[in-house]
């Protein structure tokens, strides 16, 4: 294996390593490694650059074959944003706009570019979602031609809980699932294991955890060649050599009937309602969910119902571009702070939102939060996108 970045001059562990690894033929396979184990892979600002930019160069050097994105540890390839890095540019009351935190709308625009540079890549993208893959894990995954569960794989958009909306393309994944359960999973940010990510096509690909350097040695024993279409099916050929057999239906194939008419609502609270009703059903995972929904934030599951609804008939860059805009107007107000204040920074569980219940949440103010917040003279800032 040959290491194509140093560490941190600092004498720490650069939190996200990239390395190459020699393959058949003259090839070679590029490794990107999330590496902050003890954040649980979160994405920062600086490592999302560095991602992009290696990328970027490997996508031009002819004898890399392939990339492959993992996470270091056994518990997450990446568990989301790094919000502790993020919480200090927020305001402690509501800004008149979201372009004023310089931090956040670089932040977006560096992660959204990477997610969708990932989507639009050349060379296939082996991403290893062993364990967590939540919220800004999941947009990096999600862009991969070949995304991986494992056993261990628990996936999320768990945003709400924090006073956000399922982003980093969320909404067009979500839309792609079966009638209904994208809406449920976005307004409960709910968690799902490896049987129901392989079933709604969040992955497309399934190995066991142990498989992991079996594969990395069958990986470079490939002949790869110089043609897309022919490594994406050599790749495909060796993740369904090493495949592991199907798994019981998860909880979400179970209700995913029930989940049509729970959410089948053009007004938020209705489905909101339904999906709270079911604190008295009989699967604990029901009645997870449905407590995950009445201790999220009221504000942010009136947005991530109308971004879905919205997000509907988008391309993906147009999707990424209406994220932008209401990921700098929503996170201009308080819920986004109090969600990261009471969840990991005093760690209270006790987050105040504002408004505090569904019934005080204004839908024209939901709306604003759709309008560009940049100055007018200015393009968008993700206009870039094909």
């Amino acid at each position: 294996m040959k290491a194509s970045r140093p560490q941190a001059g600092s004498g720490e562990p650069a939190p996200v390593l990239f390395s190459t690894l020699p393959a058949a033929g003259g090839y070679n396979l590029g490794l990107i490694t999330l590496n902050q184990p003890q954040a649980l892979n979160g994405l920062s600002l600086d490592m999302a650059r560095a991602m992009s930019a290696q990328l970027a160069a490997w996508e031009s050097d002819p004898t890399i074959a392939m990339v492959i994105m993992r996470g270091a540890g056994e518990k997450a390839f990446c568990a989301g944003g790094d919000l502790q890095a993020i919480y200090p540019s927020l305001p402690q009351t509501p800004y008149a706009s979201g372009w004023q935190n310089e931090y956040l709308r670089t932040f977006f625009q560096v992660e959204y570019t990477l997610d969708y540079q990932i989507h639009c890549y050349s060379k296939p993208v082996l991403c290893w979602a062993n364990g967590i893959v939540m919220g800004g894990g999941a947009g990096l995954m999600m862009g991969a031609s070949h995304r991986v569960c494992t056993e261990t794989t628990r996936f999320a958009m768990p945003e709400i809980v924090i006073g956000l909306f399922p982003d980093v393309a969320g909404n067009w994944l979500l839309n792609r699932m079966p009638q209904g359960v994208g809406r449920f999973l976005a307004l409960t940010g709910s968690i799902i294991n490896a049987s129901d990510t392989h079933y709604l096509g969040i992955v497309n690909h399934r190995l066991a955890s142990s498989t992991w350097p079996v594969l990395l040695q069958r990986l470079q024993a490939v002949r790869w060649h110089d043609n897309r279409a022919s490594n994406d099916a050599l790749l495909d050929a060796c993740l369904d050599d090493l495949k592991m057999p199907a798994l019981p239906p998860g909880p979400v194939q179970q209700h995913a009937q029930a989940m049509a008419d729970w959410a089948n609502a053009s007004d938020w609270r209705v489905v909101y309602r339904n999906i709270a009703a079911l604190e008295s059903a009989d699967d604990p995972w029901l009645v997870q969910s449905a407590q995950r929904l009445r201790h999220g934030c009221p504000a942010a599951i009136a947005l991530a119902f109308q971004t879905l609804t919205r997000a509907k008939t988008m391309s993906l860059a147009q999707v990424f571009q209406m994220e932008y805009t209401v990921a700098l107007n929503a996170t201009a107000r308080t819920d986004f702070r109090e969600g990261i204040r009471a969840l990991l920074i005093e760690k209270t569980g006790n987050p105040r939102w504002s408004p505090p219940s569904i019934e005080q949440v204004d839908d024209d103010v939901i709306a604003t939060l759709f309008e560009p917040t940049w100055p007018a003279s200015q393009p968008h800032p993700l206009a870039t996108m094909a």
